[in-house]
């Protein structure tokens, strides 16, 4: 559990499955600038699906104050895909795994190994957990997705979870849900059917915490044109499927 310990108010921004999406990314890093932050917390998936998983990464990695949490995407990159294939993915979706892997190099791969599946960070009273979706037993995998959940179903899944509020993802729907803690997921920064680009703020003082929901809208023009220019796999079940795009 780690403390930031700013000052009278902390503000901690939460965004998560930015997909290598870089317009909608940097969108959304230009409005939480000129807001103002103490610390981002990315919470998984800055990879796949998008055409710029390598700037992206880039991007994130060298912006100042931001901690990651471990995504499926990410584990994927360091664990590689599994020898036999599983039925989850697709021959395309494999070999849009391995396009992405390729756009980032085995470089990163040691980096990224060591970002952790759950981050925990306390101010005063208030403790957050932050994590790309409920964890499984092994505390390296993810229980499956419940669409729509209703507040019994999050506080089922995260009943060992000591924290006021928890940070998720994963589902690209946004969500703020109270069961016996708060439960937000920001919705995917980099996946929507519109052009925005969704993120959290975070206020902690100590008179208790607010949560913010924010979306900053981009032109998806430049991201369209990339799909086609690097020929990412699966690019129209892609375009139509995350971001609504007509054929």
């Amino acid at each position: 559990m780690s403390s930031l310990v700013r000052g009278l108010r902390t503000r901690i921004i939460v965004m998560t499955d930015v997909h290598a999406n870089l317009p909608a990314l940097q969108a959304a890093l230009t409005d939480i600038r000129e807001d103002g932050y103490d610390v981002i917390v990315h919470t998984g998936d800055a990879i796949a699906i998008g055409p710029y998983p390598a700037e992206c990464m880039e991007l994130l990695m060298n912006t100042p104050s931001l901690r990651f949490v471990m995504g499926n995407q990410e584990s994927y990159f360091v664990q590689g895909l599994p020898k036999q294939q599983p039925s989850r993915l697709n021959d395309g979706e494999v070999e849009h795994q391995l396009w992405t892997h390729a756009q980032l190099g085995s470089g990163l791969r040691q980096t990224v190994s060591e970002w952790p599946y759950r981050l925990d960070i306390e101010e005063g009273t208030t403790k957050c957990a932050f994590m790309h979706y409920a964890l499984d037993a092994s505390g390296r995998g993810f229980v499956p997705i419940i669409k729509a959940p209703n507040a019994a179903d999050l506080d089922g899944q995260h009943a060992s979870v000591g924290a006021s509020v928890v940070f998720y993802g994963h589902d690209h729907s946004p969500s703020d849900i109270q069961g016996s803690r708060r439960y937000v997921n920001p919705g995917a920064l980099g996946c929507s059917k519109d052009a925005t680009a969704r993120y959290c703020s975070l206020e902690i003082s100590r008179l208790g915490f607010v949560v913010e929901h924010h979306a900053a809208a981009y032109d998806r023009t430049r991201l369209f044109e990339a799909f086609e220019e690097r020929k990412v796999p699966e690019r129209a079940f892609i375009q139509r499927s995350f971001f609504g795009k007509d054929a």
